[in-house]
């Protein structure tokens, strides 16, 4: 758990599973957890996190032969204590057994999350720790604010290595990724200067 999480963000006190989650009433709100403690997350996505998720999203259509891609809310449940909501996901169709009824449940190829003033701790902190952790291979992180996409590559068992920042006029691809390649700048057309 970050240290600077306020206490009434922690719902739950002690280890939650998935299925004490899954069993919760739905209150309209979002979740995640991660090593069994269950945090509200932040009040809903601004406008433009939804044009990037949005704009993205259209971009990696160029995958879909290869690749199931799904975006939040959507579960990705890692382990009983662990599941997350990134807000696009890529599967490879030769590993699309883990694509469930209920959920994702295991490691997606892509992660990518589109970070806001208020997750960027978060999102580059415990949740980056906790998708290398369990082997996601390729994790991005989206800003809309300075206009750039970080991208992590795991080299070993829980470990990301930096790959490349690429910014608003750069081409983004991915070695792991090969159908990948868009301008950046493409998915930030609609968001004000």
């Amino acid at each position: 758990m970050e240290r600077n999480k306020k206490p009434a963000d922690r719902i739950k006190e002690g280890q939650v599973t998935y299925e004490m989650y899954a069993a919760m009433p739905d209150d309209g709100r979002r979740y995640e957890i991660i090593d069994g403690v269950m945090e509200a997350m932040s009040p809903g996505p601004t406008t433009s996190h939804q044009t990037v998720s949005r704009d993205l999203f259209v971009l990696l259509q160029s995958c879909r032969s290869d690749y199931i891609i799904l975006y939040a809310p959507l579960d990705v449940i890692l382990s009983e204590k662990d599941v997350l909501q990134p807000d696009l996901l890529m599967v490879y169709r030769s590993r699309s057994a883990i694509v469930t009824q209920r959920a994702v449940e295991g490691p997606p190829d892509l992660v990518v999350e589109i970070v806001s003033p208020g997750s960027r701790r978060r999102d580059k902190g415990i949740k980056m720790k906790t998708y290398a952790k369990f082997g996601v291979p390729e994790y991005w992180l989206v800003d809309s604010q300075t206009r750039t996409l970080e991208q992590f590559l795991l080299v070993d068992d829980g470990v990301y290595a930096f790959g490349h920042l690429f910014e608003e006029e750069d081409t983004v691809i991915s070695d792991k990724l090969p159908c990948v390649s868009f301008i950046l700048g493409d998915i930030f057309r609609e968001i004000p200067s």
